[in-house]
């Protein structure tokens, strides 16, 4: 005989084993993430040429263009060689490499052509910037780590205050289950990243205070864009590549965002080799 309670334990245990195998994979990915960006160089650009090659295919399966194959191919040939030239240094040629890439991918695509650009833009973009904000030989490791921090907290804060708190959702029609609870507490997370930089020297207060409430908010919108996009096509997860938490457009919708506008701040600060010590330099 089925008690009353049972129903609702019973309803908890799939969202008990998602936590689970969220925080398992978090605890393998991260600490690999953050080897690799701590070795830099080539090994960091292979890792985000991989990720983008990821994403950009990731993509065009939600748009509805897995079997565009010309398209994928293009663009996947395109992030590859331009990941060749950011590895040796050729900031210029990987632009040059993308722009043409962008053209043929668009002109090999059946249907959807802006979704196409759309999509090899979002990827390039992330590309672009992770490399420029680590490449800083002195200043890259603790920008990338700052970034990669900012986001982490804003989705692990929001994801615990929105459940824990509840309340008004953020935006009900593009991700039913985001609450405003949940954005002001990875909101309220990213600045403690921030204090906790200033504390061990480096950067001042007030401005790591500034960068970090930019970047969160800037991540959470960037979770928002892709939830759309998906909302857009009907699609639940880009993917299932990475247990308990879907497609790598799933896992680093947040990073996307808020590398690309790190990149245009450190770049607007400190050249397009100084992007990490424009960021951590104050």
């Amino acid at each position: 005989m089925t008690e009353p309670g049972d129903a609702p334990a019973a309803a908890s245990e799939p969202a008990s084993r998602n936590l689970l195998t969220r925080i398992v994979a978090a605890a393998v990915l991260i600490p690999l993430a953050v080897v690799i960006a701590y070795a830099g160089g080539w090994l960091w650009t292979a890792l985000v040429t991989l990720a983008a090659i990821g994403l950009f295919l990731e993509w065009l399966t939600v748009v509805g263009l897995a079997g565009a194959t010309r398209a994928s191919v293009s663009g996947v040939v395109a992030l590859a060689v331009a990941g060749l030239c950011l590895a040796i240094g050729r900031i210029d040629a990987a632009l040059i490499v993308l722009a043409l890439g962008l053209v043929v991918a668009v002109s090999m695509s059946p249907e959807r052509r802006n979704w196409v650009a759309a999509g090899f833009l979002y990827a390039a973009a992330a590309e672009i910037a992770s490399v420029l904000v680590r490449l800083d030989p002195v200043k890259g490791f603790a920008a990338l780590i700052f970034v990669l921090l900012i986001v982490w907290v804003t989705d692990s804060g929001g994801y615990f205050a929105g459940r824990g708190i509840g309340g008004p959702k953020l935006w009900p029609k593009v991700s039913p289950k985001k609450t405003w609870a949940g954005a002001a507490g990875g909101f309220a997370a990213s600045l403690a990243v921030a204090i906790g930089f200033a504390v061990f020297g480096l950067g001042n207060i007030g401005p790591l205070l500034l960068l970090a409430a930019v970047l969160s908010v800037v991540s959470q919108l960037g979770d928002l864009f892709e939830s759309a996009v998906k909302r857009r096509f009907g699609v639940k997860d880009s993917s299932h590549i990475i247990p308990g938490h879907g497609g790598l457009m799933d896992r680093l919708d947040g990073f996307v965002a808020a590398v690309v506008v790190a990149a245009l701040f450190g770049f607007l600060r400190g050249g397009a080799d100084g992007v990490g010590r424009g960021l951590m330099v104050w």
